[in-house]
């Protein structure tokens, strides 16, 4: 049994792998890491974790640990791992999380793949078919582009309002401001990825808390992941 944690800006994300499948996925607070092991069908044997919210974080994960008399395994970037391969100048600095979801996209589609983590941030990574990973981008959640128009402007309020193609009010001019951006960062660079190669090989893989917001209004083939770090640490654990 293998216990995978995605340890993110706001949530814990886990997944317990065993048999070659999920036996069960879910997300706690931070507050709550103590009622882990009770959502737990079976008791791990294997505990793979990537950190990316710091080392307070870290240090309540190690007590968890503990509490499973288990050896935390840190997931953590590198030049290359699982068919990945990784482009950027100095690869341990990527996100951890970044390259998790990269891995995980790997085993799911071999061909040209738009990898869109959409959390506190958005990241829009490049993958190509021969496991290259080129680069990507980091802009503004959805929610952190609404907050940031609230606190940073006098008369803008915190948007709560509809997508559509041509808002006539204000908290519409908001919401859909942030998802056409969003949409308009994932389909430029997936322009400049998928050029001159057929619409099959190309695949956009959306994960994280937007993702279901984001998919319906993408203009390219894609497909909701809900939790792609954890299939790239299970992948990575069984390497």
């Amino acid at each position: 049994m293998m216990l995978c944690l995605d340890a993110g800006n706001s949530r814990l994300k886990y997944g317990l792998f065993g048999g070659g499948r999920w036996l069960v996925q879910g997300s706690l607070k931070y507050s709550a890491l103590g009622e882990l092991p009770e959502r737990l069908p079976a008791t791990p044997e294997r505990l793979i974790i990537c950190n990316v919210a710091g080392a307070a974080v870290a240090t309540e994960l190690e007590a968890l640990a503990g509490s499973f008399r288990l050896e935390p395994e840190w997931f953590s970037s590198s030049h290359s791992s699982c068919g990945v391969t990784n482009g950027y100048a100095l690869p341990t600095q990527l996100g951890a999380d970044r390259w998790a979801a990269l891995i995980g996209a790997r085993g799911i589609h071999s061909g040209n793949a738009i990898v869109v983590m959409s959390g506190t941030a958005t990241t829009i990574d490049a993958l190509d078919a021969g496991g290259n990973f080129f680069g990507g981008v980091i802009i503004p959640g959805l929610n952190l582009m609404r907050r940031s128009l609230a606190s940073g402007t006098a008369g803008l309020p915190l948007a709560d309002g509809n997508i559509v193609a041509f808002p006539r009010n204000t908290d519409d001019a908001i919401t859909s401001g942030a998802v056409q951006a969003t949409l308009g960062a994932i389909e430029r660079i997936a322009g400049q990825l998928f050029e001159g190669a057929k619409d099959t090989d190309n695949l956009c893989l959306v994960s994280g808390g937007a993702a279901d917001v984001l998919a319906p209004h993408l203009q390219i083939r894609c497909r909701v992941i809900p939790n792609l770090v954890l299939e790239g640490l299970v992948r990575y654990g069984q390497r």
